[in-house]
């Protein structure tokens, strides 16, 4: 049986830095048989202490989750009440047009604009949007999935200034440098903001679900909803520092991911019909010609290569592509290549 290699949920397919591996192997097992004693100190856990000395806020500004999925739907149920509306991008996560419904509230949708080789955000369409609609919250993703732009801090401190009205929730999720230097004076600027980040992606622990929220002032229901007072995972607080103390690691994983992006620019985009949209993310979007759709998605999978072919409104004769080894992305181009140079459309 030939072995598949799935490039279709975002993964990070080089994995997690060794140290990580290092905690597993000489684990503390009075971890695993005893709840942490460290809100004795006044803190709710030793990973949210030392991600608040990272973006220098006080450690009750910080949240954890089990990834950013959980503290995503917990924000909105904690904030959107029925009948409001949510604001969202047009080509988002499928997630987040789930998540008014579940809160019983109303998806709005504000444009992202297709440029030449990129998405974009237009900050007077959303403020305009914004003003007409008067939403409860205000979703905004960067990079965006599954588009892969991301949204300039000159433009983001811009739009919040016109936001100051509802809970805004900002998803950093696929962000592989998060201005943290920033961090402290966005959420003093803007007590409304909620700034959520995971380890699944860039840190290459999406198994362990660690998830967490930087927060205003204004955010203290949310405080309330997600504490735990028997404490995290002992376990994965400790992996989750260990990830954060290899930043040499993560850097070289991310210029080899930067490189690999070339490669698909360069070669995907020489294709007839084909259109490849710059990314910030562990991601690709391409556009191909929706007449070989289906038969390049029978080639790919008999091939063992799972790749995400969209199926959405605005998005049905797209791939979205997730960043592999360089070995397996050089499988990926090529069999593209290989389907290309033997049809004909």
């Amino acid at each position: 049986m030939e072995h598949k290699v799935y490039l279709d949920r975002n993964e990070n397919n080089y994995g997690p830095s060794p140290r990580c591996f290092d905690i597993l192997k000489n684990a503390d097992h009075s971890l695993l048989s005893c709840y942490t004693k460290v809100y004795s100190t006044g803190v709710k856990s030793i990973l949210s202490e030392r991600l608040a000395k990272e973006v220098n806020l006080p450690e009750k500004r910080v949240l954890l989750g089990y990834g950013a999925e959980d503290l995503l739907k917990q924000a909105i149920l904690c904030y959107l009440n029925k009948g409001e509306k949510l604001l969202i991008p047009s080509y988002s996560w499928w997630y987040y047009k789930e998540l008014a419904g579940e809160a019983g509230g109303i998806n709005i949708e504000y444009p992202l604009v297709e440029g030449t080789d990129s998405f974009q955000y237009n900050i007077e369409d959303i403020i305009k949007i914004y003003e007409r609609e008067k939403p409860k919250v205000v979703l905004i993703s960067s990079p965006n999935n599954p588009t892969g732009n991301s949204i300039a801090l000159p433009d983001l401190k811009n739009l919040l200034k016109r936001l100051k009205e509802s809970i805004v929730i900002f998803d950093q999720a696929y962000a592989f440098e998060g201005f943290n230097d920033q961090i402290e004076s966005m959420l003093t600027e803007n007590p409304n903001l909620i700034i959520i980040r995971t380890f699944s992606k860039y840190y290459a622990l999406a198994g362990l679900r660690i998830g967490f929220a930087l927060i205003g002032e204004n955010i203290q229901k949310l405080t309330q909803l997600t504490n735990r007072y028997l404490g995290f995972n002992r376990l994965s607080e400790e992996v989750a520092i260990a990830a954060l103390d290899s930043p040499e690691y993560y850097k070289t994983i991310s210029n080899k991911m930067k490189n690999d992006k070339e490669l698909y620019y360069s070669e995907l985009g020489k294709l007839k019909g084909f259109k490849v949209y710059k990314s910030d993310a562990n991601f690709i979007l391409v556009k191909i010609p929706k007449e070989i759709y289906a038969a390049l998605k029978e080639f790919m999978n008999k091939k063992g290569l799972i790749i995400k072919f969209m199926n959405e409104e605005l998005l049905n004769s797209h791939l979205r592509i997730t960043l592999g080894t360089e070995e397996q992305n050089l499988s990926v181009i090529n069999a593209i290549k290989e389907f290309s140079d033997n049809s004909h459309f």
